[in-house]
């Protein structure tokens, strides 16, 4: 073998064994942002602005037309049941009054005459002394005079009510809040007159967003206090919420019934209420953390040890603007992706950047 082939022989051997030992580097893990997931023992707690009011509000009208003559009532005054808060003119149901009584007055004189006539009637027919026609009309003439004074005596009960429509009384013991009319102005028949927040029962209303009120139970207790002075406090419970949101602030009023209130929680002042939210019926993610899997939603879990990642199929409970919820797949401590979500492949090596939780 001559000494050129013996010297390519050499290199070509010497090329092929140093191919063979050749490892290519491995791919350097690829950074994404995880957290660890957990299920919260207790829901977050939330303060919401309110006003004290009086569970029960009366708005207080006259029953008919008329002008007002006098208010007795002001704004900040305490009344008792029964107290007179107004009067209108009553000149034309006095009017109408009279008029009705001596219509009575007269259909009684009838009454009377038709009864004598009728008597007398009844006794002449006994003898004979008159005929069967003109006992029947007596008859017919005293019952039209029964008739009548039973309609009339139907006006004047009327009447009297109408009388007694022009003054207005309060149903119930309270303060005047609120007052619609003054002295001198006509007032229409229903029109209110003065607002009483009656005696009893107090209210803390707040405006709630429609967030709070899918999440929130009716069944829990809030804790009210002053907003000026938050060691005068009060516990309630929801009494009644609004069935539909305010059309300018989308929101929806929700009344806390105040047990045993102290004398502090005056109507209309400020407090702050605060409740402890439930916690979430699933495992919270932001939405960036969420991919598929065969057309089903799934998530990029951490292997803590080889710190690589598997696709997992997960139960979707709800989907929010930037959140989605977990109801089934996910165990407390694993680590979720939350970023980079779709460069991944199972299996593929990762580094977490920053802290995971």
């Amino acid at each position: 073998m001559s000494m050129c082939r013996i010297t390519v022989i050499a290199l070509v051997a010497a090329t092929l064994a140093g191919c063979g030992d050749h490892t290519p580097p491995a791919p350097p893990a690829r950074p994404v942002r995880a957290l660890t997931v957990e299920r919260g023992a207790t829901g977050e707690t939330l303060s919401l602005t309110g006003q004290i009011k009086a569970q029960v509000q009366e708005s207080l009208a006259f029953r008919l037309d008329g002008r007002l003559i006098e208010r007795r009532i002001f704004v900040g005054d305490s009344v008792k049941a029964g107290q007179v808060i107004g009067r209108l003119d009553p000149q034309i149901q006095q009017n109408n009054l009279r008029q009705t009584q001596a219509n009575l007055s007269a259909a009684r004189g009838q009454l009377l005459q038709a009864r004598n006539d009728f008597e007398r009637q009844q006794k002449l027919l006994d003898t004979g002394y008159t005929p069967r026609s003109r006992f029947d009309q007596a008859q017919q003439a005293l019952q039209t005079a029964e008739a009548q004074v039973n309609s009339v005596q139907a006006q004047l009960r009327s009447a009297e009510e109408q009388l007694g429509y022009t003054e207005l009384r309060a149903d119930s013991a309270g303060t005047v809040i609120a007052v619609g009319a003054e002295p001198g102005e006509v007032a229409a028949a229903g029109r209110m007159i003065v607002q009483v927040a009656q005696d009893g029962g107090r209210d803390a209303v707040f405006d709630v967003p429609a967030q709070i009120m899918r999440t929130s139970s009716r069944d829990v207790v809030v804790d009210i206090a002053l907003t000026d002075d938050p060691k005068i406090k009060a516990a309630g419970r929801v009494r009644e919420t609004a069935p539909q949101a305010d059309p300018v602030t989308r929101t929806f009023q929700v009344k806390i019934g105040l047990i045993d209130p102290p004398k502090a929680m005056r109507l209309g002042t400020t407090v702050t209420g605060r409740i402890t939210l439930e916690a979430p019926a699933g495992i919270e993610l932001p939405a960036s953390a969420l991919t598929q899997a065969e057309g089903h939603p799934a998530v990029w879990v951490v292997d803590p040890q080889a710190q690589t990642v598997s696709l997992r199929t997960v139960e979707v409970l709800r989907y929010d603007s930037a959140t989605v919820v977990i109801a089934q797949g996910l165990d407390n401590g694993e680590t979720v992706v939350t970023a980079g979500v779709q460069v991944l492949r199972p299996g593929q090596k990762v580094r977490l950047l920053g802290d995971a939780k």
